[in-house]
């Protein structure tokens, strides 16, 4: 018999399952592109502002404001009508340097020397034997040191610890740094520093009389701070 052969199959062909498109993801909106953009904005405006806050403005604002370094402890006096009186200063056109006369006394108890109803005088800063700063009366107070340059100068007076009124390396060292700071602060330029001695040719800072060369020298150092 001739060999038989399967017959050919006549079904259609499965036809294969239609290929399901894979979801298409919702096209957000910009907003995270957005936000992305305005938080650095957000945080550069905020920056500046506390800059401004801090150092901007004209002179007598930012005197207002008496934001001093965290290296000055703030022991502002008791206004008690003679070391401060409570008036205001009309600006500040130089930062006058003083020493306190008494050998050996710390810059606290010239503070608490000065916070005292009898006291007649008083200075913006003090400037102890170890380079400690005390603030005892307001930026935009006038105070009672430099007799009738008190009404535009920011007065410093620093301690020392013999009769020569040679400072300690620390208090010249911090002398130097607060009055760079304090002639950037006000915007009077590093060379606007006089002593004392002339306002009224009082024999004060007396080591800075007696060696020129020295007074010289601290200029040199604060405009090079």
């Amino acid at each position: 018999m001739p060999a038989t052969t399967s017959p050919r199959s006549h079904a259609a062909p499965k036809r294969a399952a239609p290929r399901r498109k894979a979801p298409q993801r919702r096209r957000k909106g910009k907003k995270p592109d957005l936000i992305r953009i305005l938080i650095p904005v957000l945080a550069l405006v905020v920056v500046v502002g506390i800059v401004v806050n801090l150092t901007g403005g004209d002179q007598m604002t930012k005197l207002a404001r008496d934001r001093t370094p965290y290296w000055v402890d703030k022991q502002i006096i008791a206004i008690n009508g003679t070391g401060r009186r409570g008036e205001k200063i009309e600006g500040v056109t130089d930062i006058a340097i003083h020493y306190t006369g008494n050998p050996g006394t710390t810059a606290q108890q010239n503070h608490d020397f000065y916070d005292q109803p009898e006291t007649e005088v008083s200075s913006h800063f003090l400037i102890g034997l170890e380079g400690e700063v005390i603030q005892c009366i307001p930026l935009d107070e006038k105070s009672s040191a430099t007799n009738q340059r008190n009404n535009d100068t920011l007065s410093i007076e620093v301690c020392h610890p013999d009769a020569t009124g040679q400072f300690t390396q620390a208090s010249y060292d911090a002398l130097v740094r607060l009055t760079a700071w304090l002639c950037d602060y006000c915007d009077i330029g590093r060379d606007r520093v006089i002593r004392h001695y002339d306002v009224t040719e009082k024999l004060c800072p007396l080591y800075f009389v007696d060696h020129p060369e020295a007074w010289e020298q601290f200029k040199a150092d604060v405009a090079a701070y």
